[in-house]
Order: C-alpha cells, then structure tokens, then sequence
C-alpha cells in the first residue's frame, strides 16, 4: 500500500464498508426501527473492538488515552452517531433517502469549512476539483434517480419537508464536524482505539435518549429478533466498527475535506450492489455519474 495515498485508501475502505452496511442497517432497520438500531449497532460495533484492542494492544479499552483525546474525541462521537445520525434518520422519513442522501452530499464541502476554519487545512487547485467533481457525480445520479414507491413518492407538506431539509443539513453537519472533532482529537493516537471512544460517547448518549423518552421496553423487544441482530452485528463490524475506524485512519492522513468526498461516494457503490442483491436495474445516470466521481476521486489521489 503506497504510503503516500493511505488516507485516500482508507476513505475508499470507509466507503466500501458504509455501502454494504447500509444495505444491512436498512433491513433491520425495518424489522426493529432506526432508533433501537442505533443502540444496537453501536453495541456491537464495541463488543468487536474490545476484542480488537485485546488482540492488537493487550487494552480490551482506550485507556491509554488522554484526558484530552477523550474529551474532543467523545465529543465527536456524540455529534456524529447521535446528532448527525438521529438528524439523518428523520430526514429519510420525512423526505424519502433519495433526497436525504442529496442534501448530506453538502458533507464534504462543510467538512473542508471547518477543516480550513479549525484546523489550518487548504486545498489545492486539483484537490478542490476533484472534490468539485466527485460531489457533482454524487449529486447527478441521486438527482436523476427515480423516486422510491411510498412515502418517497409523495408530495411532503411544505412545513415537513422544511424540517426535513433542516434535519439532512443538521446530519451532514454531524458527520463533517465529528470528522474534525475526530482529526482534532487524535493527534496520532490509534485510530481503532479513537473510534472506541467515539462508540462509547455514542453508545451514553443513546442511553440517555432512551430514558428521556421511555425507550428501553420497545428496544428489549427487539433484541429477541433474531434476524435482525444478525442483520445489526455485520452491519456493525463493516459500518461504526471497521468503516469508522477507516475514516479516522483517512483525516489522519489526508485532508479532511478530501476524505469526506471519497467516504461520501458510498450511496454510488450502493447501486450496484442493490442491482445484484435486489435486482435493481442500473441506468445510464447511474453510470455517468459514477463515472464524473470516480474521475473526481482519481484528481484526489494525483493531487
């Protein structure tokens, strides 16, 4: 692996796990509801890491960490798995995922913001096109999609749909803020071990979710389903176990604006794979647009 390109691999990696993952998470999401797999996910995704940390560190936990490490990197986990991710999970009720997934392509472009605003970071003339590029074949093959039969294919209210915008912006905040937070936070520590502080943040602030709102009975109720805890378990190892572990490994190495454009072509990696396992046809648009992003990418790699 070419040590110059490392954050860049590692953000096609995230990509690659968060595509197949989401198709796991959107099947048991259906069985159980976003809200008790979010616990769950995280649940497993720490069960995988202690074991991770047990095997490669001898620390089943992040306790080498420092105080500072765990306060800016729990604070990223609590701004990307539980406002980003509740912000993102109501917009795909209230707008359907085609439009959900449009809006939260305004990721990247937030995440190098902040990157330049937080951390010093800048773009050059090819970074910024390949990221311009990559974001425009995002947004032309989710613009150019049909709508999903349902609810996705209703008019929203305008006072719905509103919130509905809000809450996708409010998520793709999230995910770049807590991708900042996360480069912050790090400043070279592990990035496996950072993501388990991250769960853990993740995991206390769904736990005091579920006891404002009275959740725990509806989310024992779901752990005797069986199908989907297998169904949340290869989600979680591939999506906020391994996936969000890459991601780290990406700011780490790149710029973050640059890595979020990488980790932000996975609902284009999802098409193929929803044509095989679901046997969804697969359009011109869709090709056209892969392609202008992976054209995109590629100016990501030779910058």
């Amino acid at each position: 692996m070419p040590s110059a390109h490392i954050g860049e691999l590692a953000a096609l990696g995230t990509a690659t796990c968060w595509a197949i993952s989401s198709i796991a998470f959107a099947r048991a999401g259906r069985r159980i509801g976003s809200l008790a797999l979010n616990l769950l996910r995280l649940g497993f995704a720490l069960a995988f890491s202690v074991v991770l940390g047990l095997v490669a560190r001898g620390l089943p936990l992040p306790t080498d960490a420092s105080a500072e490490q765990w306060a800016w990197l729990a604070v990223s986990g609590l701004v990307g798995f539980v406002l980003g991710d509740l912000c993102l999970f109501r917009a795909f009720v209230l707008l359907g995922p085609r439009i959900a997934l449009l809006i939260m392509a305004t990721a990247p472009p937030i995440a190098a913001l902040l990157g330049w605003l937080a951390l010093g970071e800048a773009l050059n003339l090819t970074a910024a096109l390949g990221m311009a590029l990559t974001v425009a074949g995002i947004v032309w093959v989710l613009a150019t999609r049909p709508a999903a039969a349902g609810p996705e294919g209703q008019v929203p209210r305008d006072r719905s749909f509103r919130t509905g915008v809000w809450l996708a912006l409010g998520g793709a905040l999230g995910q770049a803020g807590g991708l900042v937070l996360s480069k912050h936070g790090m400043a070279g520590y592990d990035p496996f071990a950072a993501t388990q502080v991250r769960i853990l943040a993740g995991i206390a602030g769904f736990a005091l979710i579920y006891t404002a709102i009275g959740f725990w009975p509806r989310f024992r109720a779901a752990l005797r389903d069986r199908v989907a805890l297998r169904l949340a378990a290869g989600g979680a190892c591939l999506g906020p176990f391994l996936g969000v572990s890459l991601s780290l490994l990406a700011v780490q190495h790149s710029e973050t604006g640059v890595a979020a454009s990488i980790m932000a072509t996975t609902p284009l990696l999802v098409i193929p794979l929803a044509a095989y396992i679901d046997h969804e046809r697969l359009r011109w648009h869709d090709l056209a647009g892969s392609v202008l992003a992976i054209v995109g990418v590629a100016l990501l790699f030779l910058r």
